[in-house]
């Protein structure tokens, strides 16, 4: 069965070369490949994600859905992405939009164990990110090219990531702990530890955040809106990355 293309213009993005289509898992807009790109360098990852100060986080109930709505949100300008391991086709997504999108910033998350994070890195991810630390992936990962972002809850948690080589550290789930208060709160003891605001974030609170402290914000439904998503709206999911990365733009650094 033929697969429909990303979105309808003016917001189409180009096809691959020679305009061939993905198999099933895939959008037109990107093309399969069976091997991985080479991992790219560490100071590709951590510096993307501190200059953008957003990551996009996606999960799709299927592959093809998943390749459309990332490609209409790098599209819509966002330049990190996330997509949650859970979703079927993951890895085929993520070496998809590799090839494609050979500028932009592609990771997994919620990688829960060491398995599923050695898929990932197989498949190119240039980032991992957890719910929670787990160290097993975080000593693996420490002498690679692909960064990690461990989840810490507590001003204990995040001393620990850090202690044992973390670079940055996501907070989860940030707005049941406080929200911009609590970032700021853990600023205080730790001024010189990147964090990554995470959980129950919107457009219009990304601003507060990088004032109060965050390194990065995570957005998720805020860009992959459920009904947008259910519809495969995908001209929605373009004009909310590119509101979010204009807010983004907006923000200012305490």
């Amino acid at each position: 069965m033929a697969l429909a293309s990303c979105f309808s213009p003016p917001f189409r993005p180009p096809l691959c070369a020679g305009g061939r289509s993905l198999s099933p898992v895939a959008c037109a807009c990107a093309q399969t490949v069976t091997t991985a790109p080479a991992a790219p360098s560490l100071p590709k990852a951590l510096p993307a994600i501190l200059d953008s100060r957003l990551i996009a986080c996606l999960r799709a109930r299927d592959g093809n859905t998943a390749m459309e709505a990332a490609c209409a949100a790098l599209s819509g300008g966002i330049s990190v992405l996330e997509i949650v391991m859970s979703t079927p086709g993951v890895l085929e997504v993520i070496r998809g939009l590799l090839k494609d999108y050979p500028s932009s910033v592609i990771g997994v998350g919620t990688v829960l164990n060491a398995e599923d994070a050695r898929k990932a890195v197989k498949a190119g991810a240039q980032f991992l990110m957890s719910p929670g630390t787990v160290m097993e992936i975080l000593l693996d990962l420490q002498n690679t090219d692909v960064l990690y972002i461990p989840g810490a809850m507590t001003p204990t948690e995040v001393l620990s990531a850090y202690n044992a080589g973390a670079r940055i550290i996501k907070i989860y789930p940030v707005s049941v702990l406080g929200g911009c208060d609590y970032i700021k709160a853990l600023k205080k003891p730790f001024p010189h530890i990147p964090m990554v605001a995470s959980q129950g974030t919107t457009t219009d609170s990304i601003r507060k955040y990088i004032e109060c402290g965050a390194s990065a914000v995570v957005l998720s439904d805020a860009i992959f809106e459920k009904e947008a998503m259910r519809h495969r709206n995908f001209d929605e999911i373009h004009r909310l990355a590119h509101l979010a990365t204009l807010q983004v733009g907006q923000a200012g650094k305490c």
